[in-house]
């Protein structure tokens, strides 16, 4: 593997991963570590092999890292876990993923990448936190590459069409750069505390006592099947208490970091989780969440990492279309593929087409052909599973053993109405720019709003409540 210098950091990592394959096909489990400058090693572990052995191949494998990687190699290429303290933490680390053009066999190759941010992108899990019985609620993010997608305005008139529907709502403001959700649910009269004031005292141990939600004025009319909505918020700020001045920007400093118990990750987790826990504290019918709307921060961002891939189980993803948010949405899906994780992520995004023109010079219809089939060109490209060709002339055994073997694939064709690259659509509607809904009260049931998200509506609330359970909480039948 030879290489022609200087080599980059697009150049790096593929090289990396064949000197650890190389490495791993000799009978050797590998973990390929990246540090946060980028650089490479390869932990080795030789435990059960003849020593003197091994100490004659690390030459020739710290020669391929070099040859390969230039200043991508780190200043200990090769390490064996024989001469480690503590190799275990690495060998074993959960952070680890697996490669997915790795040998079998006895050897294998996992890979570890340390970063500055953006780490938990690669972290896809199942959300966690509930009730004393294990339940929980749904929970839907909406987000969005580019910010200007009308994305927080979508999710109060989703939320309050849940609310109307019966089911008991909470709005959490992840945005804590550019809070909105609070406001424009709440008006002026938001709770002292926000998710921002949850995450600067919980590192602290401090945070017991916080007034993090609040029942917005809103109060829904009785549902078909008889119940009663609730619509809560968790904004990301406060109104602050009369004793102290609100140093907002202050704690939006100190949010970000790691604390000797828990990484920014759990950290935003525990917040969450306190917001629904502090409904059901303050809700005078005592009933938890049914539905945890999370208003995320746009762009390729932490505090969208965590939302997407560890807190929510389904996950709107807005979008306009050009150019600038396809490449965006590309690296990211790219992300997953890379890390492993796309098979884990995938069934739980939904595309939004944001700002859909309806005009006789601009019809709906065509916008949305063309959205739609470069959000599948997106998905099939990176996320979806490569179907293999059928040879027509095959016969009947192969054909058949083509088709049972595309039954484990996921790669839904580009006409699927209910797969993730089919865009759910939002109307443009002139009248909500600028709108200052604050000021505005009684804006959702204007007819020019109610035409713009009737499609989204019809779409996306059958999206969250097939995966509500069933026998829910029936407090909300009481009366008003």
């Amino acid at each position: 593997m030879s290489a022609a210098f200087p080599v980059r950091f697009d150049q790096a990592r593929e090289r990396a991963f064949e000197a650890a394959r190389d490495v791993a096909g000799q009978g050797f489990p590998v973990v390929l570590v990246r540090d946060v400058l980028g650089r490479f090693s390869l932990v080795v572990d030789d435990s059960g092999k003849d020593k003197g052995a091994v100490r004659g191949l690390v030459a020739t494998w710290e020669a391929a890292f070099s040859d390969g990687l230039g200043r991508y190699r780190s200043g200990q290429p090769v390490l064996l876990a024989s001469d480690m303290f503590s190799a275990d933490t690495l060998l074993s680390s959960p952070r680890a993923v697996a490669d997915q053009g790795g040998p079998s066999g006895p050897g294998s190759v996992r890979f570890l990448d340390n970063t500055v941010v953006g780490e938990d992108w690669a972290m896809v899990r199942t959300p966690g936190c509930g009730d004393a019985d294990g339940r929980r609620p749904h929970r839907t993010a909406l987000y969005g590459f580019k910010g200007g997608v009308g994305r927080t305005t979508a999710m109060a008139v989703l939320a309050r069409h849940l609310a109307d529907r019966g089911h008991a709502v909470l709005v959490v403001d992840l945005d804590l750069e550019s809070p909105g959700a609070g406001p424009l649910l709440m008006g002026r009269e938001l709770p002292p505390h926000g998710l921002v004031d949850h995450l600067v005292e919980d590192a602290v141990g401090n945070a017991d006592g916080l007034e993090i939600v609040a029942r917005t004025p809103y109060t829904p009319p009785r549902a078909p099947d008889g119940r009663y909505g609730e619509l809560w918020v968790a904004p990301a700020r406060g109104s602050g208490t009369p004793d102290a001045p609100y140093s907002y920007v202050d704690k939006l400093n100190r949010v970000y970091a790691d604390t000797a118990d828990a990484s920014f990750a759990e950290r935003l987790e525990r917040a969450v989780c306190a917001g629904e826990d502090a409904m059901e504290r303050d809700s005078d019918t005592g009933r938890r969440p049914d539905v945890v709307l999370l208003d995320s921060r746009a762009g390729i961002h932490d505090v969208a990492a965590v939302t997407i891939s560890r807190l929510s189980d389904l996950a709107l993803l807005f979008a306009g279309n050009n150019d600038q948010t396809w490449m965006g949405y590309k690296d990211l899906f790219t992300a997953w593929q890379t890390t492993g994780q796309a098979a884990r992520i995938r069934n739980r995004l939904r595309m939004v087409a944001s700002l859909v023109p309806d005009s006789v010079h601009h019809p709906m219809e065509t916008y949305l052909a063309d959205f739609r089939k470069r959000a599948f060109e997106c998905f099939d490209e990176v996320l979806y599973d490569t179907v293999a060709a059928v040879d027509v002339d095959a016969d009947d055994a192969l054909a058949d053993a083509v088709a049972a073997a595309r039954e484990d694939v996921f790669a839904p064709p580009r006409t699927h109405d209910q797969a993730p690259h089919w865009a759910i659509p939002i109307l443009f509607e002139p009248g909500l720019v600028g709108m200052d809904a604050i000021n505005a009260p009684g804006w959702q049931d204007r007819a020019f709003v109610q035409a713009a998200y009737r499609d989204f509506l019809a779409a996306a609330t059958p999206l969250i409540e097939q995966a509500l359970p069933t026998g829910r909480d029936q407090e909300g039948t009481r009366a008003r």
